[in-house]
This record gives C-alpha cells, structure tokens and sequence, in this order.
C-alpha cells in the first residue's frame, strides 16, 4: 500500500514508520503541509499518517494550514481511509472526531512507561506496560465510540483506536536515536524541570533495547492495522 505521511515541521518525519514500511514493502511519500500547498487527492494513498508538531491543535491564526489539514484529515476518515495519528497527529484525530484536547495537568518529555488499557484488543499484542519517548504538553479525550488503548501516571489517555481504522497515538513509538536527537537540537528549549521530565543526556543515554522492543510493539500494531486493509 501507500503511505502519504503529513509532516508539520521539517524535522519531524515518520522516523521508524518509514523502517516498517520499507521492510513491508509499502511506499511512503511525505507532504509538508506547514509549506501551506494543496494536499493530494485520496485516491493517491492508503493510509494517511499524520506527524507531531510543537504547535497545538488551536492555533489556526498562527497557522492557517491547520484548518485545511483538519478538514482532510476528516474527508479522509470519512471516505474509510485508515488513519494513524502521532502527538499532535493524534489531538487532531481527537478533535475531529469530537472529543476535547486541552493542556494536561503534567508536561511528559522523555522516557516514560505506558500501561495497557482493559480494553486494548489482543490483536495489537500491546504488553502490560512499555516503556516509550514523549514529547507533549497537551493530551486528548478519547472519542465517543473509540477504544482507549494505554495510558500513563502523568497523561491518562496515551492511545485509542476508532473504528477499528483509526488509531492515535500521544507517545512516540516511532521514536529512533535519530529523531531524538531532532526533537531535542530543535525543541529542547521546551525542556523545564518536572515530575514528568527528564534532561537531554539522560532521553540519549536510554539503551538500544529500550528502542528495539518498543519498535517491535509499534510494527505488531502496524501490521495488524495493514493486515485489516487487506483483508476488505
């Protein structure tokens, strides 16, 4: 399948989405929407994959682009297309789909674990609890009609799943040593002391085996999403 990934900021990417898809065999094209140009018909992707960002879902004055991307994020839904929504990504999902994104009560930046919801379908082979990287300050409600998949001490709602085609996500299981290093040279002013927080050399000093099984988490819940399409 193709994947068309909506980026927000230059150096904000799929990071190892792209790995997956790669690996998969899918293709992957990347759309600058900041760069405020038209957004490509539906019928040139599969599933829409839509990035994080430092700005928030309300700031439409600021960036007027946010308006386009939320009503094509939405004909995209709409039209049955499978969506996957990463921090700022996955507010807008929420937003759209008419539940509230406000300020949470505790900023997350760094690594941080997750716990599985109750109600995660075993299909996504989601463990217990993982440990995953944040980045955000805002956080979602989930949905009428979603499934709420994981949550953590510091943000309650870190997932759901709509429709069974759309899924959001708050943390960022995409993350490679790469992105990191991105996020932190051009976000890191973001950083203050707090009970959810942690300094740049402590986000790098995590080790490789953190990254590796929460990569393998990510491409379970990948494939399954993709063996979905495929079955229609």
């Amino acid at each position: 399948m193709h994947i068309l990934c909506l980026k927000h900021v230059p150096f904000e990417g799929p990071a190892s989405i792209a790995e997956w898809a790669l690996q998969r065999g899918h293709t992957l094209s990347e759309c600058p929407v900041y760069e405020g140009n038209s957004l490509p018909p539906l019928e040139e992707f599969d599933l829409l994959l839509v990035m994080g960002g430092p700005m928030n879902i309300y700031e439409e004055e600021t960036y007027p682009w946010l308006n386009t991307e939320k009503a094509f994020i939405r004909e995209a839904i709409d039209s049955g297309k499978y969506v996957i929504g990463i921090c700022l990504g996955g507010q807008l999902i929420a937003d759209i789909l008419g539940a509230a994104v406000t300020k949470g009560k505790e900023v997350e930046i760094g690594w941080l674990p997750v716990q599985r919801a109750e109600s995660c379908p075993n299909a996504f082979k989601f463990p217990e609890e993982l440990r995953v990287f944040h980045w955000h300050g805002d956080t979602f409600g989930i949905p009428e009609g979603a499934v709420r998949l994981a949550g953590s001490p510091g943000c309650r709602n870190q997932g759901f799943l709509y429709g069974n085609r759309v899924l959001a996500w708050q943390c960022h299981l995409e993350t490679t040593p790469a992105s990191l290093a991105s996020l932190t040279t051009h976000c890191g002013h973001e950083i203050r002391p707090g009970k959810y927080t942690m300094p740049v050399s402590m986000m790098q000093a995590e080790p490789a085996s953190t990254y590796k099984r929460m990569q393998s988490v990510l491409f379970n819940l990948l494939d399954e999403l993709s063996q979905r399409k495929s079955a229609l």
